[in-house]
């Protein structure tokens, strides 16, 4: 069920004198910034970001910047007009909710209302041995440099990150292993048999799946088996974790992420989570749910807005999921929310190769994926709840 929030008890920001403090620098706070000063909130607004950039967007680091053709990807965030005081390189270190105030870094930070949007941090392999992962800017900008003709690059996890990866460093001329726990690539997102459809795709890769990483070592990547595999580059793309550890002892309701109802708000009256970090509940899915895609901090500003202005009553955020990957000279496109025992139905091209796949269950469209089918997208996305014959 949703979480309990405390209610009631009238206003929590002051639109003249409040003080709102967001942690975090990325996409989710950018247009929350942008929001409240439309929504003629006069108080004073604080950002602190662990980053030492201002905010910039994510999607094009595996993509544009990887490939050369982009070294940068601000957003739109003039910290001047929006008269915003940001405070970069600054990490939150803890929270008091019955002080309300943010230990930083750089010291303590009061607050009227605060919002937490500090994302998620990338999850790494045993070993003392040098491993990338890509998630910030500056990730992306040295691995782009070491994507070079001949290098040995070994990919960690065949996920949506992964292939991306391993499109970059195919382009760049490198020599690609990639390393998969599963059973097929993206088997852990799309499942075994619509993983194996996407296979074909990796050629030129060796792809070794149904392998287990032991550590990451100077020599290379030592795999379960005793098997290393040597190289220049190791890329680790095997998922995200919130990034919680500063919120250790503030009492909020915390699980994978924090714990969000409909509305952003947390069990704690006046604090919002929002983005990777917030484990929002969905009706589409009765269940806390770790969304961590760019649409859902692109959209979530409205509704967290609309809880700080007014705590009780608001419009609620509860959107379809959507979510796009570019790997391979290929464009997938996913929206909705598959389980495990939903009927799959996978539609082919005349060759054989994957065009569509459809998750259901009671004959009703759970999620869509679609391979080069951009046209699609939103009609598949209106038609998720909805009977598969929509879609058919």
């Amino acid at each position: 069920m949703s979480p309990a929030v405390d209610s009631g008890a009238g206003p929590v920001l002051d639109l003249e004198s409040g003080r709102v403090v967001v942690v975090g620098g990325g996409l989710a706070t950018a247009r929350l910034c942008a929001t409240l000063r439309r929504k003629k909130f006069a108080g004073t607004l604080t950002v602190l970001s662990a980053e030492e950039l201002p905010p910039y967007d994510r999607p094009p680091l595996s993509k544009e910047v990887l490939a050369g053709t982009k070294d940068a990807t601000p957003l739109p965030f003039d910290t001047d007009k929006l008269q915003v005081d940001l405070r970069l390189g600054t990490r939150a270190t803890g929270l008091s909710t019955e002080s309300r105030t943010v230990a930083t870094t750089a010291g303590d930070v009061e607050y009227d209302a605060l919002v937490i949007a500090t994302g998620a941090e990338p999850l790494r392999l045993p070993g003392a041995g040098p491993q990338l992962t890509l998630r910030t800017l500056g990730d992306a900008l040295e691995l782009r440099e070491r994507l070079v003709p001949g290098a040995r690059v070994v990919l960690v996890g065949a996920s949506w990150i992964g292939a991306e990866v391993a499109t970059a460093a195919l382009a760049a001329g490198c020599a690609v292993t990639c390393v998969e726990f599963g059973s097929q690539p993206l088997s852990g997102a799309l499942g075994p048999e619509v993983g194996a459809l996407t296979r074909p795709w990796w050629a030129g890769v060796e792809l070794l799946t149904d392998t287990a990483v032991a550590s990451v070592e100077a020599d290379g990547v030592h795999l379960a088996g005793g098997r290393v595999l040597p190289a220049d580059v190791v890329v680790t793309g095997i998922g995200v974790r919130p990034d919680l550890s500063w919120l250790e002892g503030s009492g909020l309701a915390c699980d994978r992420g924090v714990l969000t109802d409909t509305r952003c708000r947390t069990d704690v009256r006046g604090v919002l989570a929002l983005g990777d970090v917030a484990q929002r509940w969905s009706r589409h899915t009765d269940t806390h749910r770790l969304i961590e895609h760019w649409d859902e901090a692109s959209m979530v500003a409205a509704t967290a807005v609309a809880s700080l202005l007014d705590w009780d009553e608001g419009p609620e955020h509860d959107p379809v999921p959507y979510f796009w990957s570019d790997q391979f000279g290929r464009k997938l496109q996913y929206v909705g929310a598959h389980a495990p025992g939903d009927e799959l139905t996978v539609q082919r091209h005349p060759d054989g190769s994957l065009a569509r796949a459809l998750w259901s269950r009671d004959a009703v469209l759970t999620a869509w994926l679609g391979v080069d089918a951009t046209k699609d997208v939103v009609k598949a996305r209106t038609a998720i709840g909805g009977p598969v014959s929509a879609v058919d």
